[in-house]
């Protein structure tokens, strides 16, 4: 978004003069499977695209348009598509340019379920070549001519690596391959990657965008620049006259449609209004986030990571990236499984759940839920152990999230601590 004005001013008012109808601040939810028209010669022209308009749900939605449209401009796009969920918007991302026999890169230190889908895209012959860390001197290690795509997480969760996105999209492009980022983790109001290079923006609006926990939802937001190589990636080369639209078209008009995994009006509608408090949530989730690692930080006998605190091999990026704030999850090592458990169980203002992005904080055991599929090497090249507790911290007081978390952590056995 163009920074002419404020965060949450540009949040709040661009884009109203999208909103058809009589003056209305709030899209109006559009809660029907079909759209019906005067005659056939009509509905004819939409369905070829020769003409504006909805025709079923599935393709196409006033509300579901009008979510696309916030958040397009919240990240400075030429057009975003809305899934049905971030898994959605990954798979669809990754099908639009690639076909049987493909390649993507990707760092290890994804999320679970990333992972468990790049396993399954195995079975359909698009292969993922793994990085340690994903950068430049990876990316360009890498990379070979059936390289169709880098993916990579912005802040990444819950290892906590930070994407130097600058740096990979160079290398990524050198390669004549785009970059896609999932940015859930990081919001815009964090990054807007599409400024620093990346080609494509990924959320699970289920998280922070959202953050009501209300409502399932993904984003697929492109930025119109990547000149793509239709030799090179043959899945969009039946959209090789639309040049550098191929990518958002074929998405729209032909893959996005034909595999179904569209938003419900309903959650459109509710993210669109959870969107609106970005800003104010994020401002205060950070900030949250902070106190609260840097209090548990000095806890001897658990290890913590934020990107906040004095060692953290990526803070660097918090001012040079991340506009001055470390995101709002952090983990911690508690010394055993068991340990772990105690310290969860016994937290007051903490919920047992398996979201992040919340107004509430909430709290997990990811080795026994999340990456419980995965094998241990790949547990722990995500950053997750046997004793990690994953905290995605909300909105409350600070005091009282605080106190809540030092006496779990005091009042828990230490005799098997590391």
């Amino acid at each position: 978004m163009k920074q002419d004005c404020g965060f949450t001013t540009g949040l709040l008012h661009k884009g109203l003069k999208n909103l058809k109808g009589q003056g209305e601040i709030l899209p109006a939810i559009s809660q029907v499977s079909a759209f019906s028209y005067e005659s056939m010669e009509e509905l004819e022209k939409v369905f070829s695209h020769k003409s504006m308009g909805f025709a079923y749900t599935r393709i196409g939605n006033p509300t579901l348009s009008a979510f696309e449209q916030k958040i397009n401009i919240l990240e400075g796009g030429i057009g975003a598509i809305s899934c049905s969920s971030g898994m959605a918007a990954i798979s669809s991302t990754i099908f639009n340019v690639c076909e049987s026999g493909d390649e993507i890169i990707a760092g290890k230190g994804l999320y679970g379920g990333t992972l468990d889908l790049f396993h399954d895209l195995e079975k359909l012959g698009i292969h993922t070549v793994f990085a340690d860390v994903l950068n430049g001197k990876t990316i360009r290690e890498l990379a070979n001519e059936r390289t169709k795509a880098v993916f990579g997480e912005v802040i990444s969760n819950p290892s906590l690596n930070v994407l130097d996105i600058k740096e990979a999209s160079e290398a990524a492009h050198e390669a004549g391959i785009p970059l896609f980022v999932d940015a859930t983790t990081a919001t815009p109001f964090l990054v807007t990657p599409l400024s620093l290079g990346a080609d494509v923006v990924i959320h699970s609006t289920s998280k922070y965008i959202n953050g009501g926990g209300n409502s399932i939802g993904g984003m697929i937001v492109d930025g119109g620049k990547f000149p793509w190589d239709f030799t090179k990636h043959k899945a969009l080369s039946e959209y090789k006259k639309y040049g550098k639209m191929a990518f958002l078209l074929r998405l729209r008009t032909d893959l996005w449609e034909n595999l179904g995994g569209c938003m419900s009006p309903v959650n459109a509608y509710l993210s669109y209004i959870g969107v609106e408090t970005l800003g104010l949530r994020m401002e205060r989730i950070c900030k949250n986030a902070d106190a609260l690692a840097h209090a548990l930080d000095k806890e001897k006998d658990i290890t913590v990571n934020y990107l906040t605190l004095k060692d953290h091999p990526f803070r660097e990026y918090v001012n040079r990236q991340l506009n001055g704030y470390g995101g709002g999850i952090l983990t911690f090592r508690a010394g055993s499984k068991e340990r772990a458990f105690k310290i969860v169980n016994s937290l007051k203002y903490s919920l047992i759940a398996s979201n992040i992005g919340d107004l509430r904080t909430l709290v997990i055991h990811p080795s026994s839920t999340l990456y419980a599929r995965l094998s241990e090497e790949e547990r722990e090249a995500a950053g997750v152990y046997e004793d990690t507790v994953r905290v995605s911290v909300g909105i409350e007081d600070i005091n009282d999230l605080t106190e809540d978390f030092l006496n779990a952590v005091r009042n828990t056995e230490t005799d098997d601590v590391r």
